[in-house]
């Protein structure tokens, strides 16, 4: 599948058709998953390769000062792990924020109005919240909007992550570089290299130098502005964000570490069963069976 620089502009993930990781380097510690089950699909603690159960990870998320999850858009199920891990993590423990990527700058004075309201439990179609959210339609409302009614009515803030269109737009002329030891890593470049083989891959290789450049520049200026977002919201808080921004050897966590010198955040990647996730991409992956609401 191929984006167009207009589905860019318009807000969806520069790697977003392909929301499963692909191998990374050093592929030997890599967890495969043809079969589940359960139809809550197979949980994977990375970094001990064992398989755990839905209470051993909230258990471990629930302890950490910030999550970021990441998911397959396209991905019915992983929207609905989503909500279920906002209400079970808010069980826990009170939860600071939430973060949505699929929030703009420009949103969050809407989002600050409706979220108070929404608090009072009125009666009220979910689709009228998305218009006073000006909710964009590149994410499909049929796919979030049980998760976004459900943090909205939440009793912690609901952060905007992404950048706004004009930012994007003037990112695609600039094509300004991020600095940072491991988000740049530039005595190797191989958080780059690997970036832009994604990057090209989504394009079928069909892609010349000048858009590959301003492609890579708006993914890692989203990496980090999602990082700064983060790192400023009320803890705990859980960021919900493509896979490819939530991977730990390419994404946010690479940004958050230049940032505060510090660990990255726990990161899970929800993932299809069939799909390859690594202890270096993650710490937990969740592997989920498709079903037909997915691939309506």
């Amino acid at each position: 599948m191929k984006l167009s620089v207009f589905l860019l502009l318009g807000g969806a993930l520069v790697l977003s058709a392909c929301g499963a990781l692909a191998p990374a380097a050093g592929g030997a510690d890599a967890v495969v998953f043809a079969q589940a089950p359960h139809p809550a699909g197979d949980i994977i603690d990375l970094r001990s390769g064992q398989r755990i159960d839905a209470g051993q990870l909230l258990a471990q998320l629930a302890a950490a000062p910030r999550v970021i999850v990441g998911e397959q858009h396209d991905q019915l199920s992983h929207h609905r792990i989503e909500q279920w891990l906002a209400l079970q993590l808010q069980g826990q423990r009170p939860q600071g924020s939430v973060l949505l990527e699929m929030l703009n700058p420009d949103q969050q004075a809407k989002v600050d109005k409706v979220q108070p309201w929404l608090r009072t439990d009125p009666v009220v179609r979910p689709e009228h919240v998305a218009e006073l959210l000006a909710w964009q339609p590149g994410w499909q409302w049929r796919q979030y909007g049980e998760l976004v009614m459900t943090v909205m009515r939440a009793p912690y803030p609901v952060w905007s992550a992404n950048l706004d269109r004009s930012e994007i737009k003037q990112l695609f002329v600039d094509r300004p570089g991020v600095q940072g030891k491991y988000s740049n890593l530039a005595n190797d470049a191989k958080v780059h290299a690997r970036l832009q083989d994604l990057i090209r891959v989504m394009h079928d290789n069909q892609i010349d130098a000048p858009r590959l450049a301003a492609m890579l520049s708006v993914q890692q200026q989203r990496d980090r502005r999602m990082a700064e977002r983060l790192l400023a919201a009320p803890a705990p808080a859980l960021l919900i964000a493509g896979a490819y921004h939530a991977a730990k050897d390419v994404g946010v966590p690479l940004h958050v570490r230049d940032l505060t010198g510090g660990p990255a955040p726990l990161v899970l990647i929800l993932a299809q069963q069939g799909a390859t996730v690594t202890r270096e991409q993650a710490d937990f992956a969740w592997f989920t069976p498709a079903s037909a609401a997915d691939v309506q």
